[in-house]
């Protein structure tokens, strides 16, 4: 199979290809890890060489045959190595984790593991173990996080789906920057079990990046779901995700905002794309107003920080440490040692003031939903960044700096994170000089069918998928 051929093809195209018996699975594998080496020489998108031989998987699932990559910070794989994107981290599980065997009862071919920003938390993927993870649509600039060699590598047609998590916008900022579909799920709705209850106090979520709206629905069909002793789960739809792609969406009242919360600028062509998308939704029919939720941002910040210093802090101080590893003071990345600096000044009642307050912004987005059945924003509040934008390694910030120049460069996509809802980032604008501009759309909880109608739509008003990046496999850019 010729990469160009490989490459033009999305996840149900390949899976019906193999049904259909014109190419084989092994051919489809080949010409997949051809790919990779071809793209990741490019984009240095890859935190491993590719496994040899990829993990076991069912022959017989939904995505039976099709490529995928996991992300280096999950889902756990047994026996594979996890850093969590830093020089002082290794773990190597025993066992799988939920969504991983449900990765491979869906029949994918998981053939490496992408780069991702020191302990995930950075909208860019350049860590000090990896260097920065370059865009196929600009190589001098990045391609957001934390999921950001995932999305690299889809955009970039090495394979058409990749996991990835999303605890503040790690699958929608990647998504944005890369020109790809990036559905961050409800609270609950992907099983994080059996090691945790919920990653990040319930902000994170996993699920993955695609190049279409059907492949996205298909995956989500494949492991969504509660798991054996969850602590929660959302509700379960009331048919296939996969039947929702191209419905009726019926005629949805629609609001639209391009101001960030925070109050921070955000780029005019940024903004452009997001109304623009707005009248297509109303030429479809749909009631378009300018309206948003009422947060308060400050609290936002105070239920994010205090939280983000205890995970990030915990996973440094727990987490195993490699053979080689470098002294303590060299280990980890400079917003790392802050957390674990700081780290013992934080309290109970700290960590107690942090979910109230992410309490009270729920419960005012949620308000806004009993009003509205989407909202429409932008996903990036800029256009992808020069590589250097975001300095993890700055020994300048504090996690509360830290945090304020992230949302600085993404301000719209932690609310709903903080809030438990679906969210989707689309492909639906591109700047004057080409660059993909990420539209987010939310829905309320649990409706992630509602998020897939409307998206299949507006991929046929508004089509992205042929529009494709200076690197891509096969073309010989």
């Amino acid at each position: 199979m010729e990469l160009h051929e490989y490459a033009r093809h999305d996840a149900v195209g390949l899976r019906d290809l193999i049904a259909s018996g014109e190419v084989t699975a092994d051919e489809i594998e080949q010409a997949a890890r051809r790919a990779l080496a071809e793209a990741d020489a490019e984009l240095n998108a890859l935190a491993l060489p590719p496994f040899t031989p990829a993990l076991d998987h069912a022959a017989d699932g939904p995505l039976a045959g099709v490529p995928f990559l996991i992300k280096d910070s999950g889902p756990m794989a047994r026996g594979v190595p996890s850093f969590l994107g830093s020089r002082g981290l290794e773990t190597v599980p025993g066992h799988d984790s939920e969504l991983m065997t449900r990765l491979r009862a869906a029949g994918l071919v998981t053939l490496g593991l992408t780069t991702v920003p020191e302990l995930v938390v950075s909208f860019s993927t350049e860590s000090l173990r990896h260097g920065p993870t370059r865009n196929p649509w600009d190589l001098g600039r990045g391609v957001g996080g934390s999921s950001g060699g995932a999305a690299a590598l889809v955009a970039a047609g090495a394979v058409p789906l990749a996991h990835g998590t999303d605890g503040a916008g790690s699958i929608r900022v990647p998504a944005s920057c890369c020109g790809l579909v990036g559905l961050k799920p409800s609270r609950g709705r992907v099983s994080s079990g059996p090691d945790a209850a919920e990653v990040t106090f319930g902000m994170s979520c996993d699920f993955g990046l695609a190049r279409t709206v059907r492949d996205a629905a298909t995956l989500l069909d494949a492991v969504h779901g509660p798991a054996v002793g969850d602590k929660y789960t959302a509700p379960p739809p009331a048919r296939r995700y996969t039947e929702e792609v191209g419905a009726d969406p019926g005629r949805l009242r629609v609001a639209v905002t391009t101001t960030a919360w925070s109050g921070v600028a955000v780029d005019p062509e940024v903004a452009a794309a997001t109304v623009a998308t707005g009248k297509v939704l109303e030429g479809m029919g749909h009631l378009v107003t300018e309206a948003s939720p009422e947060v308060d941002w400050d609290l936002v910040l105070g239920g994010v920080v205090p939280v983000a210093i205890a995970c990030v802090a915990s996973a440094a101080a727990s987490g195993p440490t490699p053979p080689d590893a470098l002294p303590d003071s060299e280990r980890f990345e400079a917003v790392t040692r802050h957390a674990l600096d700081v780290v013992g000044d934080l309290g109970a009642l700290d960590l107690m003031a942090a979910l109230a307050a992410q309490n009270r912004v729920t419960r005012s987005v949620g308000a806004f939903f009993t009003g509205h059945d989407i909202l429409v924003t932008p996903t990036l509040g800029q256009l992808p960044a020069p590589h250097g934008t975001l300095r993890y390694d700055d020994p300048g910030h504090t996690m509360t700096t830290w945090h304020e120049s992230l949302f600085a460069y993404g301000p719209f996509t932690v609310v709903f994170n903080i809030a438990g809802l679906p969210a989707v980032s689309l492909p639906l604008g591109w700047s004057r000089d080409g660059l993909p501009i990420g539209v987010q759309l939310v829905a309320p909880y649990g409706r992630e069918d509602l998020l897939l109608r409307l998206a299949s739509r507006l991929e046929e008003a508004v089509p992205w998928r042929d529009r494709t990046p200076g690197v891509f496999v096969g073309t010989g850019a």
